[in-house]
């Protein structure tokens, strides 16, 4: 059993873990928005706008759309699903750090994530030997160079061999200190009628990789017949605590930095046509793990293109040329309606994929067949219309009322007139006519508004950041959250300065802390936690940079609100106060009333001079 790690070391992680890296690992595009602030789309919630907020000299984060917030740490945690020590173990092996245990430190990982991120490696290198190695490879190494991939390039893609034999593999992990269960759980080895045995067995092997560049699965080949192994022709790692097909794109790990540099995504059908795409200069290709395109792919294809209503890319889908890969086709345009970005079709004349194409007629050929891509919208239209004769009239109009809805469909609005027109162009029917039935596709759709929702205890306590009467409460806090040494006039703020509950309470936990910053870890309601880092993340409005003084004048100004408020409040105690029956009350309250109006003079001085 591994100690628990010192705290020092623990500061120093969250301290050194640089968040806009670790964020920009995980797949989120992030763009500099002023102010030392960076932002994206948010990875924890779909949206077409980016409110995701990071600020590198803070190490925090915020998405102002979901409210979710918090450190470096916290931001793992939550994309990774690892524990508190995993995700600091993980943060210190990507700095470089090595940690202190209070107990003795570990000779290798402990928890169950790592330990079955250690068995993918260990199997990984194992398949990797055999490859280059084995005399029983000499199939495996001859079909990869018939489809034109020498050494090297399996070198570079990790690609392995997994033995003939029935437990091969699982001898082998199990002498590294593996343990069945592991293995079982890693979805590497299986129970046989006499004992574990290999999950896979004669195959050419890929390992799988998250965003991360950590091996979570495996993608194989059969090398064998049919009528030697029935199973099927690729087979894939079960989904596992640390691998789920639905959200792994292979080859992301290597295209991320070019997908979000090119702002361009390619998307073919299998490994070797990834291999294929990036062996030819095609650096941004990927593919699914054995499972359909799906939403979840969609979401992190959007976040690593920056796919919002202001920054716009390009998805490039490859398909065959049959029945197959026109129905995959369609599913696509189906999804393209959650897109900003554009998408596109490239589909070779012949029907080879990409590593066919390549493997035929070279890294030429298949860099013209995406450069030679095809709207999916144009496609999508086509394809439905190679289903009707056209030379006959029932044929166009039949054709007419099955490619209009599809016109229809088109999200862009301004696109719609154009694809009219050129749907006019492909039946030789008038715009008119064509322009009547898209119409009336659009009015068969129905679209439902959403009820608005009231507010539940959940949101409710949460204070409007476009509140008037609230905004200096809020540019005071984040004043003193983001720049406390700046904020030297905060003792003299009143306790009843805040007036919402929740920057109320905010405010109480700053003071308690008393000289010392507050950090995140030391807020415990999960509310204010939110609440903190919402602050600590959104910019100071201001035009010009934030100094002492700006700080002073809006505390003054604070007070100033909070003086008037008194000021008002006394002043209509007066007007029910009869001067002659209660005379001394009377003069007090005066009196006061005289040291507030002097006392907001001086206040609304001081948060002039000080801009």
């Amino acid at each position: 059993m591994s100690g628990r790690i010192k705290a020092d070391d623990i500061v120093y992680v969250r301290e050194h873990a640089h968040i806009d890296e670790v964020v920009t690992a995980a797949g989120v595009a992030l763009k500099n928005a002023g102010g030392g602030q960076k932002k994206g789309l948010c990875p924890f919630h779909d949206e077409k706008s980016p409110s995701f907020h990071v600020t590198p000299s803070k190490n925090y984060y915020h998405c102002f759309g979901c409210g979710v917030g918090g450190d470096v740490i916290d931001f793992m945690m939550k994309t990774d699903h690892l524990s508190f020590t995993e995700t600091i173990e993980r943060l210190a092996s990507q700095i470089g750090y090595t940690l202190r245990y209070e107990e003795g430190g570990p000779t290798q990982p402990t928890s169950q994530r790592s330990r079955l991120y250690a068995a993918h490696v260990a199997a990984a290198k194992f398949y990797q030997e055999l490859l280059n190695s084995s005399p029983d490879a000499s199939h495996a190494r001859d079909l990869l160079t018939k489809r034109g991939f020498d050494k090297a390039a399996c070198v570079t893609f990790g690609v392995g061999y997994a033995p003939n034999g029935w437990d091969g593999l699982t001898k082998h992990l199990r002498a590294a200190g593996f343990t069945i269960e592991e293995l079982e759980e890693a979805g590497l080895s299986k129970m046989g009628e006499r004992g574990p045995i290999d999950k896979f067995r004669n195959r050419i092997m890929w390992p799988i990789k998250d965003i991360s560049g950590d091996i979570v699965g495996f993608g194989a080949r059969k090398l064998a017949s049919d009528e030697e192994d029935q199973g099927p022709k690729y087979l894939n790692t079960s989904e596992t605590p640390i691998y789920k097909k639905s959200q792994v794109l292979y080859g992301l790990d290597m295209a991320k930095k070019d997908i979000a540099k090119n702002r361009q995504v390619v998307v073919v059908e299998g490994y070797t046509d990834v291999m294929a795409c990036h062996l030819a200069g095609i650096t941004t290709a990927v593919a699914t793990c054995g499972t359909a395109f799906g939403d979840d792919h969609i979401r992190i294809i959007r976040r690593l293109l920056m796919d919002a209503d202001t920054f716009r890319g390009e998805v490039i889908f490859t398909f065959d040329g049959d029945a197959a890969g026109q129905k995959a086709a369609m599913k696509a345009f189906g999804d393209d309606q959650k897109f900003v970005t554009q998408t596109f079709v490239a589909v070779e004349p012949d029907g080879l994929d990409p590593c066919d194409l390549r493997q035929h007629k070279g890294d030429l050929a298949l860099r013209d067949l995406i450069a030679k891509r095809v709207p999916l919208f144009e496609f999508a239209i086509r394809t439905e219309l190679k289903k009707h004769d056209l030379t006959t009239a029932e044929g166009r109009v039949n054709a007419l009322n099955t490619a209009a809805p599809l016109v229809a469909a088109i999200r862009d609005k301004s696109l719609r007139p154009e694809y009219i027109k050129s749907l006019s162009g492909w039946l030789g029917t008038e715009t008119e006519v064509v322009t009547a039935a898209v119409n009336s596709a659009l009015k068969k759709v129905t679209t439902s508004a959403a009820p608005v929702e009231a507010p539940t205890s959940d949101t409710a306590w949460r204070p409007n950041p476009n509140e008037p009467t609230l905004m200096l409460e809020r540019e005071v806090l984040k004043a003193k959250l983001q720049m406390p040494g700046l904020v030297l006039d905060w003792k003299t703020i009143e306790e009843d300065a805040f007036t919402h509950p929740a920057y109320r309470e905010l405010r109480r936990i700053i003071d308690s802390f008393g000289t010392e910053a507050v950090l995140l870890e030391n807020v415990s309601d999960e509310r204010m936690r939110q609440l903190f880092t919402e602050l600590s993340v959104e910019p100071v409005r201001t035009d010009g940079a934030v100094s002492d003084k700006y700080v002073a004048s809006i505390v003054a100004r604070l007070r100033e609100v909070l003086v008037s408020r008194k000021i008002a409040d006394l002043k209509s105690s007066l007007q029910r106060l009869n001067p002659v029956e209660n005379v001394e009350q009377y003069n007090g309250a005066f009196a006061d009333l005289v040291a507030l109006e002097t006392q907001k003079r001086g206040l609304h001085e001081l948060s002039i001079g000080s801009l």
